[in-house]
């Protein structure tokens, strides 16, 4: 499919010096780009929703697990 975006100039040249390094074609780069920055940003999305969640449980760990991990740190028999 054929699209037509405006993007600065600045932006445009920085494009197509890096396509020509990487051996990419103007259009391959421009997917590419476009795929991680949907990827990412949906993975964003998941993380976001999993802090939400979690933010609303109790966070805390158990008083009797907390003395026993201390316990096992302080008794020096490693």
């Amino acid at each position: 499919m054929k699209a037509t975006v405006s993007i600065p100039d600045e932006l445009f040249h920085l494009a197509e010096s890096t396509a020509k390094k990487l051996s990419l074609s103007r259009s391959q780069l421009y997917a590419t780009a476009i795929a991680e920055f949907l990827q990412r940003a949906q993975s964003d999305a998941v993380t976001a929703r999993i802090d939400e969640i979690y933010s609303k449980r109790r966070t805390g760990l158990d008083p009797a697990l907390r003395r026993a991990q201390a316990r096992s740190i302080t008794d020096g028999s490693w």
